[in-house]
């Protein structure tokens, strides 16, 4: 689809429904007086809720027990372990998808690091992992109705040529809707699901109560700073005016880009975004069943967004789960949901540059030196710069080369490394501190790493890095 101009200045046209509090939410419901089961909201039933996302690790306890049992009359440890792992999968990613909400974010989150997984415990989480990243069940078409009724008035249908009530997508705060504007243009219609924002700050409450169940996906991933930086974002997702206005900043840093589209915002208020819609192959579908050549141009341009986005927008994309992207038939990256970003006004970090060039030259001095100063290694912390280097070295091992194939086998390698507790690598990654500033790059590099292990693609990072990422070539040492 082509990158029409953005003929409408919504704020004019269409004044904005003044910003509201997501955390006011459950008192609105409140005085509004109504059933929340005949509204369809979100939070409906929040004992419930609470209660399949609790039942989680009990159903696992007991499954582990019945595993016991099973191996006392004669099965083998490996043959019970495959199963329990496939119905922990089933359930847990039915939990979290069904439920929505915080829950299934965490689970859209955790879907990029299916890469690491041990291929024999990769198996039965991909197809479950995968649901997540492009669907939920919908929501009721008068729900949504009316959502659009209290955020654009009751003529809401005047600025449609045509609505289509059954969802294209759904998502875990939202549902997406395909539409024709009054002007003539294709559009996608973001409605906000009625009681995200309590829903949203109860699942992450309940969910870090028992965090070190996902250890059972990834012994290495600590999931309890995760849910405590998704839940800090969260509030900022439920306002798709802050939404609009970010993917306003990238519309106009990637205009005509002949790698890039971002869909033009067409008219937003606090709980519905509509933009222009874009057709593509999704990347969830590339990863399945793409070509050689579309794996290779996706991983691409997932790079060139990561790298350039904050020097020319001064943001960062920061929800790199294939459902998120499109490849389009001329080639370019579609990018849609900027509902999470990073601000970097100054553009990527330097000092994060500098940690890659000094890697990659060998010195550990001034790679130690850059630690310190960035906060990474705290003061009072002894630390060998050897063994600090050897453990990072390998991270940036695909920009020592020109090009770089990402494979499952590769982030499988590097979790290992990094998780396994006994491993002196991991004794040293727990010397090492991770500043808040740099929390969310770092967890949107992981992301956008794990999407292209499992896209298989080849690509050259190393001069993506010397263009776009300040510090890496030296230039400003």
């Amino acid at each position: 689809m082509a990158n029409v101009p953005d003929r409408t200045n919504d704020r004019a046209a269409h004044p904005e429904v003044p910003r509201t509090d997501p955390r006011a939410a459950g008192s609105e419901a409140r005085a509004a007086g109504s059933d929340p089961r005949a509204r369809g909201d979100l939070a409906q039933r929040g004992a419930s809720r609470t209660a399949r996302l609790a039942a989680l690790p009990l159903g696992i306890a007991g499954r582990a027990t019945l595993g016991l049992g099973k191996r006392l009359a004669g099965r083998s440890a490996e043959a019970v372990t495959a199963e329990l792992q496939q119905r922990t999968a089933e359930q847990l990613f039915t939990v979290l998808g069904e439920l929505k909400g915080g829950a299934m974010k965490l689970g859209q989150t955790l879907s990029v690091f299916e890469a690491a997984l041990p291929e024999d415990a990769a198996a039965p989480y991909r197809a479950a992992l995968t649901k997540l990243q492009e669907s939920a069940p919908p929501m009721r078409a008068e729900v949504m109705h009316r959502v659009l009724a209290e955020q654009f008035g009751r003529g809401w249908r005047a600025r449609f040529d045509s609505f289509d009530d059954a969802p294209a997508a759904a998502a875990s705060i939202g549902q997406v809707h395909r539409a024709v504007w009054a002007d003539g243009r294709p559009v996608a219609v973001k409605v906000q699901y009625p009681g995200a924002g309590p829903a949203l700050m109860a699942d992450f409450t309940q969910l870090s109560h028992f965090a070190r169940l996902f250890s059972r996906i990834s012994p290495g991933l600590d999931v309890k700073p995760l849910v405590a930086e998704l839940k800090d974002r969260v509030l900022e997702e439920l306002d798709y005016t802050l939404e609009a206005n970010a993917q306003r900043g990238f519309a106009d840093a990637f205009a005509d880009d002949p790698d890039i589209l971002v869909p033009r915002v067409v008219a937003s208020a606090p709980k519905v975004l509509v933009t222009e819609w874009i057709d593509g192959t999704p990347l969830s579908r590339v990863i399945t069943a793409g070509s050689t050549q579309q794996r290779d141009r996706a991983g691409y341009l997932l790079a060139l967004l990561h790298y350039s986005a904050p020097s020319r927008a001064g943001l960062l994309h920061a929800d790199p789960h294939p459902g998120n992207f499109r490849l389009l038939d001329d080639g370019r990256l579609g990018v849609i949901d900027f509902g999470a970003v990073a601000r970097l006004p100054g553009g990527s970090p330097a000092p994060l540059g500098r940690m890659c060039r000094h890697t990659l030259r060998g010195d550990a001095q001034a790679l130690m030196a850059e630690l310190r100063d960035s906060g990474f290694i705290q003061a009072g912390i002894v630390v060998d710069p050897r063994q600090v280097f050897d453990y990072l070295r390998p991270i940036v091992e695909p920009l020592q080369t020109e090009e770089f194939t990402f494979t499952r086998e590769w982030m499988r390698e590097q979790a290992a490394r990094m998780g396994d507790p006994r491993s002196a690598e991991a004794r040293v990654g727990r010397l090492l501190n991770l500043p808040p500033s740099y929390l969310l790059i770092y967890r949107v590099t992981l992301g956008s790493i794990g999407v292209m292990c499992q896209l298989g693609s080849t690509a050259r990072l190393r001069g993506l890095a010397e263009r776009w990422q300040p510090g890496f070539a030296g230039d400003d040492a």
